[in-house]
């Protein structure tokens, strides 16, 4: 009897708790409403001209991002290039790769995806054993590792898999909230709440590059098969 009382008891809390959060959802939508209801036409049509004004500058921002290549995930060259295209664009995620490394390829995949749904950032690939200096200044140790740069200088790398579950069946999903984690992206999930299936399988702690752990110029594999 003492449970079925106290099982009653919450359930008449949950509903409580319920009926007040509707509530006030109701109320701030009547006051919403009553706002707009009070507009003469001129405030309407000021509003109007407003989101337009936002709608164009939006479209704006869009193309001049496109115009410098964000919007399509694409390899350049050589170490000159990526100096020329991180100057370029305020957010930039730069994967150094090897064409050995399977895992690169897993990257690949998540990537080109990212590339088309996040044109606020440029993607980039670059061969690691193609550019000594710029791994050896970045400290790219690992194969994959993502250089996170915004405003031309390194804020987060993201480090072989370990910061994506440590398996090669990580989802796209939780690639992009790694980069959110980072703000490199404008990521529209919740932060606190990462796409794993069990935070205490994956954990959520992210991989720095300690400068001690380099050493010499060859380049750690972070695939099985390689």
């Amino acid at each position: 009897m003492a449970a079925d009382s106290s099982v009653e008891i919450l359930q008449k809390v949950l509903e409580n708790e319920i009926l007040q959060t509707a509530k006030v959802v109701e109320e701030h939508l009547d006051a919403e409403m009553q706002k707009l209801d009070q507009m003469d036409e001129d405030e309407l049509e000021c509003l109007k001209q407003r989101r337009l004004e936002a709608l164009k500058k939006a479209q704006q921002q869009k193309q001049e991002w496109l115009s410098k290549g964000h919007g399509e995930y694409r390899e350049i060259p050589s170490e000159r290039d990526f100096f020329q295209e991180v100057k370029e664009s305020k957010n930039v995620v730069c994967h150094f790769y090897r064409d050995t490394t399977f895992r690169c390829q897993i990257m690949d995949k998540h990537l080109t995806v990212l590339a088309k749904k996040h044109v606020e950032t440029k993607f980039l690939k670059l061969n690691a054993e193609k550019s000594p200096f710029l791994c050896e200044r970045l400290r790219i140790k690992v194969i994959p590792t993502l250089a996170l740069l915004k405003d031309g200088k390194t804020q987060d790398y993201v480090v072989g898999f370990t910061d994506l579950g440590n398996t090669d069946d990580f989802t796209t999903e939780t690639l992009e909230w790694r980069l959110g984690c980072a703000a490199i992206i404008n990521y529209s999930g919740n932060l606190m709440d990462p796409p794993f299936q069990s935070q205490k399988k994956f954990g959520t702690s992210f991989t720095k590059l300690d400068k001690k752990t380099i050493r010499g110029k060859k380049y750690d594999s972070d695939s099985d098969d390689d």
